[in-house]
């Protein structure tokens, strides 16, 4: 990844910038449907294309090379954004249920249990047996593989399960999670 420095490929490429940036600002705007994003997209393009500047002007279709570079740029912003969304309603999307006469005791204890899980596995045991999330929403949600949730659920629910010495964790987890905003809400 050699950028080109010599004078004659600062200028070419500085025709080519003057030449198609419009137009590439104009595609990641219909791509995106995001005016605002579509110069960034567009300058993150070029940019990209200046750092392999030797390969792009040597190549048969350079604009045509452009349009790709920004259409997987738009790609990424596309998915990026689809997945912000999902976990903002993944996590917003659950009621909460409310429960007479709460334990406070069991819902001091399970959250005390779960501060002492790493990150990983408390994530996954709170959203799947708190939230009620299935494997793939989890993965989704944490950007892991299902097969990351499935393990690191089993192992957090193993640890729970010895830290609070029951066998039942995973009613007692959701039963205590349910009553959280019985007691005084979410830790933050």
């Amino acid at each position: 990844m050699g950028t080109v420095v010599d004078d004659d490929a600062s200028v070419e490429f500085h025709a080519f910038f003057e030449r198609h940036y419009a137009e590439l600002s104009r595609l990641a705007h219909l791509l995106t449907g995001e005016s605002d994003a579509a110069d960034d997209l567009a300058a993150d393009a070029l940019l990209a294309l200046w750092q392999r500047w030797d390969r792009v002007r040597a190549a048969e279709h350079p604009a045509a090379y452009a349009r790709g570079v920004v259409a997987n740029l738009a790609r990424t912003r596309i998915r990026g954004t689809v997945r912000e969304r999902r976990r903002i309603a993944l996590f917003w999307s659950q009621r909460a249920e409310k429960v007479e006469n709460p334990d406070v005791a069991g819902v001091v204890d399970v959250r005390e249990a779960l501060r002492r899980l790493p990150f990983r596995k408390r994530a996954c045991v709170v959203l799947r047996h708190a939230f009620d999330l299935s494997e793939k929403d989890t993965a989704l949600a944490l950007g892991v593989s299902v097969g990351t949730v499935k393990s690191q659920t089993s192992k957090g629910m193993a640890e729970l399960q010895r830290l609070l010495g029951i066998q039942d964790a995973p009613l007692r987890m959701r039963a205590a999670m349910a009553r959280t905003g019985e007691t005084g809400g979410r830790d933050r």
